[in-house]
């Protein structure tokens, strides 16, 4: 629902509520703080840097508070209460050695480092019978961000999780790739894309459910991000429309995440209203921002 004259509604604006104190001289991910993390799973640095010390470019670890983890099947059961151990990994991957607090203050190296590091984990849990990695970014604390060092978590999943399944299977249904559909009439319109490079194109989706938000895809149906260069171009599009982002609205809380199966894309909703009743009861998402506003807005940031 594009709305926007809710946004003169009383209250309608953005919430205020600050951000906790970001104490660098604690922070974990910083370089020389090492020992904070538990041992590192893959790094990139130069040859011969000892494993979990300084020198390194960037850093994967396991999550310290995982929500998935090697638990047994001996808790399964069937039936109408059916429940099952959420098996699976969750590492964090940390983008610089520097105190960055966005993704978009990333300099295009690291940009392509994380990529790097995404791709050799995701070979690694196929490689132990993990089929599916959620690769996702969180900004802010409204975004579910405990820390402020920019960095990504990696989800290793025994399936696709739910909503990339019903993603697939609305495509399935389709006949042909939806995505593909859509990026051809978002190109004959031009309207809501805000940036094309790489054969990539960023845009804000029809009927977006947040002010802002975006998507970016290849032009090309491509069914595996992690083969090719064209992550790595993605996550430099993403580090582009953040700072774009920033340039109209100032820092703003966000997540990002990656849909790696069919026509894969990213997407990026930015925290800048409240999910209320209507949305959590009856699935309407309340936009204050026509996406071609909104396009207009990021092409001249």
């Amino acid at each position: 629902m594009i709305a926007p004259a809710r946004a003169r509604r009383p209250g309608a604006s953005r919430p205020s509520s600050a951000e906790p104190e970001d104490d660098v001289s604690g922070c974990p991910f910083c370089a020389g703080r090492e020992s904070a993390t538990p041992p590192e799973t893959f790094a990139l640095g130069p040859p011969g840097r000892p494993a979990d010390a300084p020198g390194w470019w960037v850093r994967v670890v396991p999550n310290k508070f995982p929500a998935f983890g090697p638990w047994s099947d001996e808790g399964d059961k069937e039936g109408l209460f059916a429940r099952r151990a959420a098996r699976g990994r969750q590492e964090v991957v940390v983008h610089s050695p520097r105190h960055v607090r966005t993704f978009s203050d990333l300099t295009g190296r690291e940009v392509e480092q994380v990529a790097e590091a995404w791709k050799n984990r995701v070979a690694t849990a196929k490689e132990q019978g993990f089929p599916y990695v959620q690769a996702l970014v969180n900004e802010g604390r409204e975004a579910g961000a405990s820390l402020a060092h920019s960095h990504s978590q990696l989800f290793w999943l025994e399936e696709e999780p739910p909503l990339v399944a019903q993603e697939r299977a609305a495509q399935e249904a389709e006949g042909g790739c939806v995505l593909c559909r859509v990026l051809s009439e978002e190109i004959d319109q031009r309207i809501r894309i805000v940036d094309e490079r790489d054969g990539l194109l960023l845009l804000c989706p029809f009927a977006g459910r947040q002010p802002y938000e975006m998507v970016i895809a290849p032009r090309e149906c491509s069914q595996d991000p992690f083969a090719g260069p064209d992550l790595a171009a993605a996550l430099r599009l993403l580090a582009e429309g953040i700072r774009r982002l920033h340039v109209a609205e100032g820092p703003v809380p966000l997540n990002a995440w990656l849909h790696a199966a069919g026509h894969w894309h990213l997407e990026v909703v930015p925290r800048l209203s409240v999910l209320a009743g209507l949305e959590l009861g009856a699935g309407y998402f309340v936009n204050t921002l026509a996406p071609e506003s909104a396009a207009g807005v990021l092409r001249e940031a």
